[in-house]
Order: C-alpha cells, then structure tokens, then sequence
C-alpha cells in the first residue's frame, strides 16, 4: 500500500514549515540569511534495475540552505554599526584559537576598549603601530585607544594671500621702521596660532608693509614680541617679498625663509617656549590690485589631545578623532568570503563556522577584491522577504492537507478489501 509516500510527504511537508516558520521568526534579526527546504524523490531501487514502471515511495529532505543574498541597508544613530555592502563576512573571536563569521554589525565598546557583539565576540582586524601606520598581516581583535595625542611642534607656515597693489607706501623715513600699534606704519596684517613643544598656542601675527612698487616688508610679534629685532631692540622684517611687474608669484623670496619665534608670554602671563626654525612659505602671495585677503593661512603644529569620538570608513579603517582636531588610524578591519557560503556552519547567534565544504577563508579589506565596503552607522536587514513566507506558508500547509489525503484514501481502499467477503 502506498502509505510511505504520504508519511514521506507529511514528514517533508513538516520540515518545510518549520523552515518558513524560522524565517518569520528572524525577519527582525540583523544580519540573518534566509533559508530554504530542498526536497528530493526517493526509489527502492531492484538488484536488475528499477525499470520503466518503477513508483516512487516518497520525499526526503536533502538540504536546508541559507541564501546568502543582500539585505536592505538601514541607518542608524551609532557610528561602531557597521553594514557590509557587497560580498564578505565580519571575523570575529570567541576567546579561544576558533574564528567565526558574521554579517550582523551591531558592534560597540568593551570596558577593556575592544569592539564587540552583543555575545561579547571582539571584531577582528589589522593593529596600528605607535605612529598609526595600519600592520596588514595577522588579524588580531581591534581595540580603541584610550590614551590622547601628544603635542607637536609648529615647523611650517604657508601663507596664500593677495597684497592690494593699489596701496600707498607705508614705510616710514626714520626709525624704528614699523610700530605695530600705529596702523599707519604698516598696511594689513592677519593672525595665526603656532604650538610650542609643549603645544601651548602663541599668537603669530604678521604685518605687511608697502615699502615700495612690487616690494613689501613682512614682520611678525609672537604674543606681541617682535620675531626679529635689531640691537636696539627695534622690530625687523623677518623677510621682503618683491613681485614681478604683472603681480603674479613672487620674485623673492624663491623658497621658505627660516623664523626663530622667541620664547614670550601668553595672556594668561604663561611663558611659552620658543619656537627655532619654522619654515615660513609666502610662495602663494600675490600683488593684485584688488583688496587684500587671506585665501589659505597652514601650520603643521598642534596642542595635546584627547580622544573626542571614532568612525570607520568604508575601507574598514578605524578612525579615532581627537579634541585638537587630529585624526589618526586605530586599525583596519579585515572581511573574509568563501567560494561556498552554503557550506558554512550555522552556530546560531549570528555567527557561522568554516566548514570543509565551505572551503579557507580569502581574507582582504573591504572594497578589495571582490569583497564589499562598509557603510558605518547603518545595519543590514535580514534577507528574508516576510510577503513571500506567508505564501510559501500557505502552499506547505495545503500540500501537508493533500499527503494527509492521500493517507486517507489508502486507508479507505485497504478498509474495502478488508470487508470483502
């Protein structure tokens, strides 16, 4: 009797729903694949071939695979979320010798500074060395430096400006040359601030005066000191600057001019340290004759620092940004793909395990290869579609009823041959 194939079919059925039923009940959890029940028909095969009369005894289920397809890109408020656009899987480590995988970025800080999932996993990726320089090679877990920046020491200033041509000469006939507190001596000025070894800002102001057509003198006060000064202690340029005919770049000077700022005292009446050797570059001026304005005023120094907050870019690096407003790598994260997804095993909790079906890992960086990009603060939705389960619902409930029915009749035929007399 043929009651094998409908409990094959009722067994099948079964398994399927509760497939779909594992999709429904993950349409909310981030970073989950979907899966799919695939069925196969069985034979009882004879010793000399089944022949072309043969009928089938049922179904068997041959595989539930994941669907490793991209889910929708959702944003949100918290810059260690992290989606995978693309192919590739977040590494993360248990604590033991054992690498999982993920595709759920829901990450955030530990009390030791290392980024973790909710199960406490830590993200792996490429370490930085003290200068910040990413170490590709071995994947160690990331963690988020907890100490600030030191100082660094101005040793250059550009200046790119426009020196009004149409101004009148503003050097005086006797001495000293230039009184910073008479603006009749000179003709513009502009401000920057520099940082000493200890990164205590001095303010830098530069003064430039017409000394003659195409020629003008620039002199600097460091918290109000004069850079340069004579044996008399009168101010001094620190350099001239003279422009062709056309007041385009200038003739001279043709490089950087070298500036010892001295040591001198702050509002606050702090001393700052002098500054020996910056390189100041006025290669950007020009001698128009529209009015004068600084387009670009660089130093190189900065104060200490602490850590203000981080991000990470689509490639993975990990940027940690400081309340001096200097930014530096604290690492890089690293993503791995396999030629088999579908092999991999599913652990729960978001995690997969290689497999030997899945194949080794090939390990690079996001946007490498053919590996995806990350987007922070965002999170990839589960894959599955919710309108579709439904259906596929309702389609394995009425071929549960259909194999049910089939058992039935064959109860209802073997119940007549039993009441034949």
């Amino acid at each position: 009797m043929g009651f094998q194939q409908g409990l094959s079919g009722l067994n099948a059925s079964s398994k399927n729903l509760e497939v779909i039923g594992h999709n429904v009940a993950n349409a909310n959890t981030i970073g989950n694949k979907s899966s799919r029940a695939e069925f196969g028909d069985m034979y009882a095969a004879a010793i000399s071939g089944a022949g072309a009369t043969s009928i089938g005894i049922g179904v068997n289920l041959q595989a539930v695979t994941q669907q490793f397809t991209q889910g929708n890109i959702t944003t949100t408020e918290n810059p260690l979320d992290l989606a995978i656009n693309g192919n590739g899987f977040f590494e993360v480590s248990n604590g033991s010798s054992q690498t999982l995988y993920t595709r759920n970025g829901q990450f955030q800080a530990d009390k030791n500074g290392f980024i973790v999932n909710n199960a406490g996993m830590k993200l792996i990726g490429y370490p930085v060395d003290r200068f910040g320089v990413i170490q590709p090679g071995a994947a160690v877990p990331i963690s988020l430096p907890t100490a600030g920046v030191n100082p660094s020491v101005t040793s250059k200033v550009a200046i790119e400006m426009n020196l009004d041509a149409r101004k009148a000469t503003t050097l005086p006939a006797g001495t000293p040359q230039i009184d910073f507190t008479d603006a009749k001596t000179y003709n513009d000025a502009t401000s920057v601030r520099v940082f000493d070894l200890k990164g205590q800002d001095v303010a830098l102001t530069y003064y430039f005066q017409k000394a003659a057509t195409d020629t003008w003198n620039v002199y600097a006060t460091a918290n109000g000191t004069s850079v340069n000064v004579d044996a008399s202690g009168n101010p001094l340029p620190v350099t001239s600057i003279s422009f062709p005919p056309n007041g385009g770049a200038p003739t001279s000077p043709a490089g950087t001019v070298p500036m010892n700022i001295p040591a001198s005292t702050n509002a606050a009446g702090a001393a700052a340290m002098a500054i020996p050797g910056v390189a100041l570059d006025l290669r950007g001026a020009t001698q128009f004759g529209s009015a004068f304005g600084v387009t670009s005023m660089v130093q190189d120094g900065y104060a200490a620092g602490q850590l203000a907050g981080v991000s990470i870019e689509k490639t993975g690096v990990v940027m940690a940004t400081y309340s001096n407003g200097q930014s530096k790598p604290a690492g890089q994260l690293e993503l791995a793909t396999f030629k088999n997804p579908q092999g991999l095993s599913a652990l729960g909790g978001n995690v997969w395990a290689r497999t030997f079906t899945s194949g080794d890992p090939t390990l690079g960086t996001p946007g490498s290869g053919n590996l995806g990009v990350l987007q922070s603060g965002a999170l990839e939705e589960s894959n599955t579609d919710l309108t579709a389960e439904l259906v596929n619902m309702i389609t394995a409930q009425r071929i549960y009823q259909a194999n049910a029915q089939t058992i039935k009749t064959q109860d209802q035929v073997l119940q007549t041959l039993v009441n034949l007399r």
